[in-house]
Formats: C-alpha cells, sequence, structure tokens
C-alpha cells in the first residue's frame, strides 16, 4: 500500500489542518503519517554542523521521508516564504545521503498551509524548492487564512486527486 506522509511545520493552525487532512486520508483508506517537525530536533543546516554529526532525528525523518511516496506539507507563511524549519528539515533530508534523490525525486506533493495573510509566497517558494528536488507538485492547494476558512468538501477532492496519483506511481 502506498503511504503519504503529511509534515507539520508548526504546533498551531497547521497542526491542525494537518490532522484535518490526516482524516481526510483516513476517510480514503489510505496509509498516512502525520509527522510535526516542532516535536523534532532539526538544527540549523550548516556545513559546519552537518561535519559534527547528523541529527538522529534528521535519519528518523529521512527513514520516512524514503518509505513515502507522497507528501503533504502544511506550513505558515514566514517573511513571504518557507518557514525556517522546513527549510532546514529539506536542506538536511538533501545532503545527508549519496541517495538523496530517493527522497524527493519521482514522488508527489500536495502544499497546503495556514497563514495569516494568503499563503501564496509559501506556497510558489515550496513549488520552486520541490520542483528542483525532483517532487511534482501539485498546482491545487488546500488554502486557510483570516479570509478562508477550511473547506471540507474541496480539500476532499483535491486529497482523492492526490491520492489516485499516488495509487498510480510504478514505485
Amino acid at each position: 500500500m502506498k503511504k503519504i506522509l503529511i509534515i507539520s511545520a508548526t504546533s498551531g493552525n497547521n497542526l491542525i489542518l494537518s490532522k484535518k487532512i490526516e482524516k481526510i486520508c483516513f476517510t480514503f483508506n489510505v496509509n498516512s503519517e502525520l509527522i510535526n517537525l516542532e516535536n523534532y530536533d532539526i538544527p540549523l543546516y550548516t556545513p559546519i554542523e552537518q561535519k559534527k554529526t547528523i541529527p538522529k532525528d534528521i535519519q528518523l525523518i529521512l527513514k520516512k521521508f524514503i518509505n513515502a511516496q507522497g507528501f503533504i506539507f502544511c506550513a505558515p507563511e514566514y517573511n513571504g516564504s518557507i518557514p525556517p524549519i522546513l527549510t532546514s528539515m529539506i536542506a538536511w533530508l538533501s545532503v545527508i545521503t549519496k541517495e538523496w534523490r530517493l527522497v524527493f525525486n519521482g514522488k508527489l506533493a500536495l502544499i497546503a498551509t495556514h497563514s495569516g495573510g494568503g499563503g501564496n509566497n509559501f506556497i510558489q517558494s515550496l513549488k520552486i524548492q520541490l520542483n528542483h528536488l525532483g517532487t511534482i507538485v501539485l498546482p491545487r492547494t488546500i488554502v486557510v487564512n483570516s479570509y478562508t476558512e477550511f473547506d471540507r468538501n474541496k480539500s476532499n477532492v483535491k486529497i482523492e486527486q492526490f491520492i489516485n496519483l499516488v495509487g498510480k506511481l510504478k514505485k
């Protein structure tokens, strides 16, 4: 059975959004796992940190990413871009193994956000980064903000489409 990894970058509104998405995945009988990045020790990635040691929590996250066929990222927009914890995690995952393509390449991603503003800069920034790593990012997103409430019906459609595409992956 294909596995979907739901990644929340915060313990606040995006974790709440992640849990709603996880419930929808459950209704489609999908093997999914929700991780909250704030529950892991993810130091800022720098080459100096990498030379010291690879953090154990990063190694745990690496296994989860390798075993997943699809990702749903839930994060707010920080200063018009990606939250630092998410950027650092992606940086670590892309450098700690020579097989880094197994982490991202050819896998599918859906982006969701609960942001104070529109969240569009976050969505565009993350799409660029994930596409660069070989991840196929769905053009449709799930957006919740001060102007837009969570719409379960629309989210069901987007998540079902995502799940169906993940199911068609050869891996």
